[in-house]
């Protein structure tokens, strides 16, 4: 049975993670003023000038996406492969909160391998900016970007709309809906105890921000009952996706899900509880070798086609309209797409809510999802 987790988001193009150690030990190279001036208007060349214009710079590109498995940007890859197939592309995928700090170990190092970088990390990008180490640039539907999900100047732009909740099997749950998440740990119904999957909120810097609602809407006995339910914590937002669709769970927490069907899954959004959405930023490096084929994928990604064909239905452009029963990921007042980034910003805080949650489900157990990648993955 298939999953709906993020690695079906993120391998329809749409594209975890923990925040950066700092700035760069290595000085920007490059102008932040030219990169200013470079991004002062969108594209005007079509997918197949650039594409030319690609191969005739060596048709090569390296991104470096956030994710949680090794094959879960494959569809990704293909698409780019059926579209442009002369272009080798080499897509990574690896935690967020990895490939950051990796990205700046080879800055400081002077050993950068990918043009493009597509990560859940948020601060990065501002910290990045401000560094002169981001390509000013404006593909085109730049203009069309909701404002919540781009850089003025085209430092960044969101290639991805991604929300985060819980989700469950319909058949088994969904005599009682709206279910909410009050309803996933009511101790005097034992029904839910050994039922529940979640990724660890103090693994994923996503799944981090959506226990934080939990905690502030329902409280800290909320997180206890929750704690005392025999949960199957795993690492990689995947996780319990992949539980509740392969039938071992009824109910996983902290994942993304398919927002546009409620069989044989219900993704629970939009019924007065607070769940989380963000735009997954995408940004071409100043030092990137091979920039216009990054220009290429960036105008591909935010391309009507791709966007049109997200997974969850939902696009990071106002001028695409979701499916029934969807409004526009930013209408909604429960997702709090303004407060994630904020959340990001604010390391320290990061910090003193993953250290509490370690005290409620015990640390960070097993290996990462994507494997471990050295320093220099796709070099």
């Amino acid at each position: 049975m298939p999953s709906f987790s993020r690695r079906h988001v993120l391998a329809t193009g749409a594209a975890l993670g923990v925040g950066a150690f700092g700035a760069s030990a290595s000085p920007a190279v490059a102008s932040p003023e030219g990169s200013r001036l470079a991004g002062g208007r969108e594209e005007t060349r079509t997918l197949d000038e650039l594409y030319q214009a690609a191969l005739a710079e060596g048709g090569k590109l390296v991104v470096y996406a956030g994710g949680d498995t090794p094959t879960q940007q494959d569809g990704t890859k293909a698409a780019f492969k059926a579209r442009f197939p002369e272009i080798d592309l080499t897509l990574i995928v690896d935690y967020s909160k990895y490939h950051d700090v990796r990205v700046d170990n080879q800055f400081a190092t002077d050993t950068l391998v990918p043009d493009v970088v597509q990560f859940q990390t948020l601060q990065d990008f501002d910290r990045w900016k401000q560094q002169g180490r981001l390509l000013h640039y404006k593909p085109a539907g730049f203009a069309k970007v909701h404002d919540a999900f781009k850089d003025p100047q085209g430092a960044w732009v969101a290639t991805g709309a991604i929300a985060f909740s819980f989700l469950y099997d319909t058949a088994t749950v969904g005599a009682k809906t709206p279910l909410t998440p009050l309803d996933l740990v009511d101790l005097v119904d034992p029904k839910w105890k050994g039922k529940i999957a979640s990724a660890y909120p103090h693994d994923d810097d996503a799944v981090l921000y959506l226990f934080t609602l939990y905690a502030r809407t329902y409280g800290w006995d909320w997180v206890a009952r929750f704690a005392a339910q025999d949960v199957q914590f795993g690492r990689g937002s995947n996780s319990p996706g992949d539980a509740v669709f392969g039938g071992q769970k009824a109910i996983g927490v902290g994942t993304a899900g398919p927002a546009v069907s409620a069989s044989p899954v219900t993704f629970a959004i939009g019924a007065g509880y607070p769940f989380m959405g963000w735009g997954q930023r995408t940004a071409i490096l100043e030092q990137a070798r091979n920039s216009t084929a990054a220009k290429l994928f960036l105008n591909w990604q935010l391309s009507k086609e791709v966007q049109n064909g997200s997974f969850n239905g939902w696009s990071v452009r106002t001028d695409i309209t979701p499916p029934a029963g969807l409004k526009p990921l930013w209408e909604y007042p429960d997702d709090r797409v303004d407060g994630f980034p904020r959340f990001m910003a604010d390391r320290a805080g990061v910090e003193r809510w993953k250290q509490t949650f370690a005290l409620y489900f015990g640390e960070v157990k097993g290996d990462p999802t994507p494997g471990w990648l050295g320093l220099h993955p796709g070099a």
